[in-house]
């Protein structure tokens, strides 16, 4: 069973980084994680889940226009692992954050609506002073 696992999270000051990592485990004999895109989720208190960003299988990235600029997502398939950059965090960015996988050889483009099929427990992420 394939499984996913965010870690970063934490309190940091506005203007501050930080840097998410989505790590994952479990794939079929000759499968890595180069065969499925990813995207990074968050839902803040009362809100609903709202998609950031994703990449696909051939690189390809999507953002919420709000986090344009500011959060990169890369990622590292030798390693089976998704990063996600946040640069000049606001107090709004306080939320806990998602990662999700889906198996997608074949698509070059990827999409943040929540349409995937393996999710991580998430990670806090708090921005205040």
């Amino acid at each position: 069973q394939l499984q996913v696992v965010e870690s970063g999270g934490g309190l940091v000051q506005p203007g501050g980084s930080l840097r998410l990592s989505c790590a994952a485990s479990g794939f079929r004999s000759g499968y890595n994680l180069g065969f499925y895109a990813i995207g990074w989720f968050r839902q803040a208190p009362g809100k609903e889940r709202e998609g950031l960003s994703c990449i696909s299988t051939s690189g390809k990235t999507n953002y919420l226009d709000s986090v344009k600029g500011r959060f990169t997502i890369s990622r590292d398939s030798a390693k089976n692992t998704v990063y996600l950059q946040m640069n000049s965090l606001k107090p709004e960015d306080t939320a806990v954050y998602y990662c999700a996988v889906k198996f997608n050889p074949r698509s070059p483009i990827c999409t943040i609506q929540p349409q995937y099929d393996y999710w991580g427990h998430g990670t806090q992420v708090t921005v205040s002073s």
